[in-house]
Order: C-alpha cells, then sequence, then structure tokens
C-alpha cells in the first residue's frame, strides 16, 4: 500500500463506515485508481475476513452501471466504498445496494491529492457543522443565494427534505460521498441567475472567469458558457429536458477544505461555499433521471433562508 493513503483509508472505512468484524465489505474501483482502491480493501481486510476488490475498465460517464458481477457485490456486502473514475452516485446498482441494507460511499472522479487532502478531517466535527447548517435551512420555504460575481437565485425545497452529508454512515442503507461535508436539497423549483466563480465541469477550477447560467421555473433556460451548454445539449439528446434540471443547491461543510482544486468531489464540500446542480436528481430526493449531474461551487456566496441570513461554517486554518 501506498503509505500516504493509509491513513485516509483508515478515516473511510474505520471512522466514516464503522466497518465492524464480521461485516461484509465491497470495495469497488476502476483500472484509473486502483491504488486506492486497494488502500480501502487492505484496511478494510484488517477488520474482517470478508472483503472484496471489484475492480473493471473506468466506464465512459458518470451514472453509468457497472457491469452485473460488480452489481451483485455492491448488493450483496454490509458495507460498499467505491473510488471510481465515474461516479456510481446515480445509478441503479448502488441504489439496490441501499435498498439491500448496505452502507455506501461513493468516491468519484477522486485522485490520490483530493483523497488525502478531504479524508485528512475529523467527521465529527463536519457531522456538527452540518446539524449547525441544517438547522437553519430545515423547514424554510425558500432560500436564496447571492453572490459578489452575479449570482441572485432562489430555491423553494417544496416538500423536499434537506440532506446532511457528513461522512458517517453506520446505519444500513445509508449513503455518502467521500470526501463529504454538505447540507442539500433537491428543489421543487427555483428561479434565477446562477454564477459560478469556483469550480465547474467540464473546466475545472474557473480561474480567469465565470461560467453563468439562468433558471426559470426550475430549468436551466439560458447558459453562457459554450463548453458546459454543449455538455448539456448532448445529455438532452439523450433525457431531453431532464438534463436542463436544476437538481440541487448545497452548502458545503468540511472545514478541512482550505482550497479549491479543480475537483468538484472536493470543491463542493469546502467549507462556506455553496454549490447548484444541473441535471439528475433522483439518488439525491428529486424525480429527475439524466445522464448528468454538473455541479457548479460558488466560493463567496450569501445565503438566506425565508430572508435570514445564514451563518455559514468558515475553513480551519
Amino acid at each position: 500500500m501506498n503509505g500516504s493513503l493509509r491513513k485516509p483509508a483508515e478515516t473511510a472505512v474505520q471512522q466514516c463506515m464503522g466497518l465492524q468484524t464480521g461485516e461484509t465489505c465491497c470495495v469497488v474501483t476502476d483500472d484509473e485508481r486502483e491504488a486506492i482502491g486497494e488502500a480501502l480493501y487492505d484496511v478494510a481486510s484488517e477488520t474482517t475476513d470478508a472483503a472484496v476488490l471489484a475492480r473493471y475498465p473506468p466506464g465512459d460517464q458518470h451514472g453509468e452501471e457497472p457491469p452485473a458481477p460488480v452489481a451483485a457485490a455492491m448488493a450483496g456486502a454490509d458495507v460498499v466504498l467505491a473510488p471510481t473514475t465515474k461516479s456510481l452516485s446515480h445509478t441503479a446498482a448502488r441504489t439496490r445496494a441501499n435498498e439491500a441494507g448496505a452502507r455506501v460511499a461513493t468516491l468519484p472522479g477522486i485522485t490520490d491529492d483530493v483523497f488525502m487532502t478531504g479524508m485528512d478531517a475529523d467527521y465529527g466535527r463536519i457531522r456538527e457543522e452540518c446539524a449547525r447548517v441544517h438547522e437553519q435551512v430545515a423547514g424554510a420555504e425558500e432560500v436564496r443565494v447571492t453572490s459578489p460575481q452575479g449570482t441572485d437565485v432562489t430555491v423553494e425545497p417544496g416538500s423536499r427534505a434537506w440532506h446532511e452529508d457528513t461522512g458517517v454512515v453506520h446505519e444500513p442503507g445509508g449513503m455518502t460521498n467521500l470526501p463529504a461535508g454538505e447540507v442539500y436539497v433537491s428543489p421543487e423549483t427555483a428561479d434565477g441567475t446562477v454564477v459560478v466563480d469556483g469550480t465547474m465541469m467540464p473546466h475545472g477550477r474557473l480561474e480567469d472567469g465565470t461560467v453563468e447560467f439562468t433558471v426559470e421555473g426550475g430549468q436551466v433556460t439560458d447558459i453562457a458558457d459554450d463548453a458546459l451548454r454543449e455538455e448539456v445539449e448532448q445529455a438532452a439528446a439523450e433525457a431531453g429536458e431532464a438534463a436542463y434540471n436544476l437538481a440541487e443547491l448545497g452548502v458545503g461543510t468540511n472545514v478541512a477544505v482550505t482550497d479549491l482544486v479543480g475537483s468538484v468531489l472536493l470543491d463542493e464540500k469546502a467549507a462556506g461555499t455553496v454549490h447548484l446542480a444541473i441535471g439528475d436528481d433522483h439518488g439525491i430526493g428529486g424525480d429527475v433521471e439524466a445522464p448528468i449531474h454538473l455541479d457548479g461551487v460558488l466560493t463567496e456566496p450569501t445565503v438566506f433562508a425565508d430572508g435570514t441570513r445564514v451563518a455559514l461554517p468558515d475553513a480551519d486554518g
């Protein structure tokens, strides 16, 4: 095992997933994330004799289903850890594993650096920050987000619940993204302008500009950025209007993330940031299925819940 990967692997297996002796554990990885997969497998194997490592070639796009034997192994495990190039978060395989009682952590697009940074954290502290943010936003009829770059968007959660992604998943059927640290909702509708200045695919970290899009009635109606527009249009060719869904509003609570690095997986968790996503939301409390879920991170947001300003977390350091 790469020695530098051991500590974050221990945090994931022990602190986040709470793997116990006698439980079954399935680590799902691919040819490009093998080192992280092996680190997780090695740590899991020290706790249980019933750990397996399932590796397959990287998928072509996020949300693509894994091979059938991998999906079966996921559904048969007590704990699933999935460091993969393309996300398994929004797949039927992940959903079925949760429904079967597995505790699942997906690590989509994870790199060694992101793994070491995002998992070198006190997840008990992150859980406390999630609870503090959740208390301020839960039950709000409207949540407005503004930023100096020009964001001014209002979302209405409606009947949909806010969720706390604490990274601590010890109950059967639980799901988390690792690295973790966010409070999020899939709104029923939204209106306004979003100006992303942090990180957004397909660009990664936005160093010299912003990405702007307009939302009306919960649908993205205009995208000023050519690359983002093309990606959404390609998804729309398969899924229709579902690709334009305003899928998520999230608040980052991982106080260990002090700088954006260009990885959405990590950057959307940075304490004090906000992210809004386009596309699929059926795996996070919504009802829209699409082959994309594109998060845009805002670095200087102000958030109001029913007119009251929300106190956002501050990153350590």
